[in-house]
């Protein structure tokens, strides 16, 4: 017979939310488009209250113009039942390139955090050119939840 103790389940506070968004850099988007429904993982950068990142023309692109709010999700897993998760809902904000010649606060801010997680971002040495479309997605609603079995402390990182 297994004598391990049953996993805990809570919810996250505001604090433990924002440290989880800011320390990862890779989650899920969800979104809708009359009967159809998909999500994709994306790269971001979190700065309260905005997540931003960079995409290229496509099936999300197309969704957003016609469905603004969007569903994200960013998890980290250590095992079955140690794990930490958040959701986010809010809506899907594309931030034009072309703004930046009139100093648009959105693009610049949204620049600077995307160059660092990759310094090359749309410049001429960029990895991932293509991605040239810089959006963000406001924080409209978060929850967090975490499970924890007991085999890692519950406070620490989950890397």
């Amino acid at each position: 017979m297994d004598n391990r103790p049953a996993p805990a389940f809570r919810d996250l506070d505001r604090d433990e939310i924002d440290a989880l968004l800011g320390r990862n850099n890779v989650g899920r988007i969800a979104f809708t488009f009359h009967d159809f429904v998909d999500i994709e993982p994306i790269n971001y950068v979190y700065s309260s209250p905005w997540l931003y990142g960079r995409t290229s023309q496509g099936a999300k692109l197309d969704a957003v113009t016609h469905q603004k709010w969007v569903a994200f999700e960013a998890d980290e897993v250590q095992g079955l039942f140690d794990w930490r998760s958040v959701v986010v809902k809010g809506s899907f904000e594309i931030v034009d390139a072309d703004t930046w010649t009139h100093h648009d606060p959105g693009f610049i801010r949204g620049l600077e955090l995307l160059r660092s997680l990759l310094p090359e971002t749309l410049q001429s040495n960029d990895p991932v050119p293509s991605r040239h479309t810089v959006f963000r997605i406001h924080v409209d609603e978060v929850r967090g939840r975490e499970a924890n079995s007991g085999a890692f402390p519950s406070t620490a990182p989950v890397t």
